[in-house]
């Protein structure tokens, strides 16, 4: 039998586009033979999985999961629209990749894309199995834990499009929810004013600087007005000093105060954040496009 090597499975890639694991599979059950690893990964309709992946997927679906050990984890797994996002079989394929990371404490996507997702197949595989049924760009895009042991774990997830986990120290468990429902509404940059680097701190109060001596006012009068202002700017970006959305009279920080809690971190993922969506050809201009070409 050939040996399979590296650059064997790098050259089927870049001939095809398909994934490193169905590559190596290809070379291997083919006896190192590349035409006919390169026939064998078209049969397979992975060719078409490898053309889909060149197409924008901002949509498909937040996971949010957690365990005994109180080992909180956030998973984000896209599609190109969000029809695909709510199709049963994707969800299914989220919710059980969201499974494998967590059961297994697997904290890095390269990782999890080699996890066993069934016998024989990866979750790489798994993956480009369901681009083939569906015929959209599907990926499994990041995850991210967090540590709840000896805390208050609360989570929250927003129509699968926002996931928020966090960690309480004191308070219980329906404190823990309802300061997770506040982060996924009112996305705080930092937990408080303590937290805001100073360099942060400094642009922003030079810019109110620059606004009041356009009034005109008297040099302490102007420090006073800067430092209200600041003050008030600063809070509306921390969770300690935004409005309790179940109270609006009650600030995050005096919430905290009364249960005896603080918030030790949390994390918070929105679907689709950090994508550039206008890159290449979407799905529906795909579809147009071949719709118009058939005519």
């Amino acid at each position: 039998m050939s040996q399979v090597t590296a650059a064997m499975v790098k050259e089927l890639r870049e001939k095809t586009g398909a994934g490193m694991m169905a590559c190596k599979k290809a070379l291997v059950e083919n006896d190192g033979d590349m035409e006919k690893a390169e026939t064998a990964i078209a049969k397979a309709g992975l060719k078409k999985a490898a053309k889909s992946e060149g197409r924008t997927a901002a949509e498909g679906i937040i996971v949010v999961l957690s365990n005994a050990d109180k080992l909180g984890m956030a998973l984000e797994v896209n599609s190109e629209t969000d029809f695909v996002g709510r199709d049963e079989s994707f969800k299914a394929f989220a919710e059980k990749v969201g499974q494998i990371a967590l059961s297994n404490n697997i904290t890095d996507i390269e990782g999890l894309k080699s996890a066993e997702y069934e016998k024989g197949a990866s979750v790489e595989e798994a993956r480009q199995a369901l681009i083939q049924k569906i015929g959209e760009n599907i990926q499994v895009r990041r995850l991210s834990t967090i540590d709840g042991s000896g805390l208050n774990l609360g989570q929250y997830v927003h129509m699968g499009r926002i996931g928020v986990l966090v960690t309480l120290e004191g308070g219980d468990q329906d404190l823990a929810k309802d300061i997770a429902m506040q982060i996924a509404a009112c996305k705080p940059e930092y937990i408080s004013p303590d937290d805001i680097p100073s360099e942060r701190k400094e642009k922003e109060k030079e810019i109110f600087v620059a606004q009041a001596k356009e009034s005109g006012k008297p040099a302490d009068i102007i420090e006073k007005m800067v430092q209200g202002k600041l003050n008030k700017a600063l809070n509306e970006i921390c969770l300690t000093g935004q409005p309790y959305i179940k109270d609006q009279d009650k600030l995050i920080g005096q919430l905290l105060k009364e249960k005896a809690a603080s918030i030790k971190g949390y994390l918070r993922f929105e679907l689709g954040e950090g994508i550039e969506k206008k890159q290449g050809m979407s799905f529906a201009e795909e579809v147009a496009a071949q719709v118009s070409g058939s005519k």
